[in-house]
């Protein structure tokens, strides 16, 4: 893929809110989180995914066919390949994000997915060798502006995701925005 193309090479949604247990569910495990950031490039084959990937071909269709289900993936074209029809699955958006507490039917969504995790487990070998870069702030703000800043941040991690593919090295980018307990001064005519 040249430089000047923005991944990924198909049309697809720039965010989805995942709504529902399964969507979220689909996204718990590391091969499935995977497959997405491998379809950030381009749309690709189960074929190709198992040569990605290491894995066998049966286990990637498996869980290509749990993003499908859960609406994360969908087939962006297909090629004849003599009497066979290959499919090619890309992402249906840039960008997931959970969307709601409870699903329309009133279902938790579950509360095993979290990316600070992932990243702190992808990190730890770039913190050994010098090459993390990372800030950690803290403010006192209201709810609003707490959204307002998210969605910059999400213009931002599209603008991420859309930088042409060069280099042989995959970064990772985390970003979040979450309530704490930590400490505050109070005003000064408090």
């Amino acid at each position: 893929m040249s430089d000047d193309v923005n991944p990924p090479d198909y049309e697809l949604a720039d965010r989805i809110a995942l709504t529902e247990p399964a969507q979220v569910k689909a996204l718990s495990h590391h091969v499935r989180t995977t497959i997405l950031g491998l379809l950030h490039e381009r749309a690709a084959t189960v074929n190709e995914l198992a040569v990605a990937l290491g894995r066998p071909k049966s286990t990637v269709a498996h869980h290509v066919k749990v993003l499908t289900e859960a609406g994360l993936l969908r087939v962006v074209r297909t090629r004849r390949v003599r009497a066979i029809e290959e499919r090619f699955y890309g992402r249906t958006a840039r960008m997931f994000y959970v969307g709601v507490e409870r699903s329309a039917e009133g279902d938790e969504l579950p509360r095993d997915f979290n990316d600070f995790e992932v990243a702190a487990g992808e990190s730890a070998a770039a913190f050994r060798d010098g090459k993390l870069w990372g800030f950690i702030r803290h403010a006192r703000i209201t709810e609003a502006q707490a959204s307002d800043f998210w969605e910059r941040m999400a213009e931002l991690v599209a603008e991420f995701d859309r930088l042409p593919r060069s280099g042989d090295v995959v970064y990772g980018f985390a970003l979040g925005v979450y309530p704490t307990e930590h400490p505050t001064l109070r005003n000064g005519d408090e």
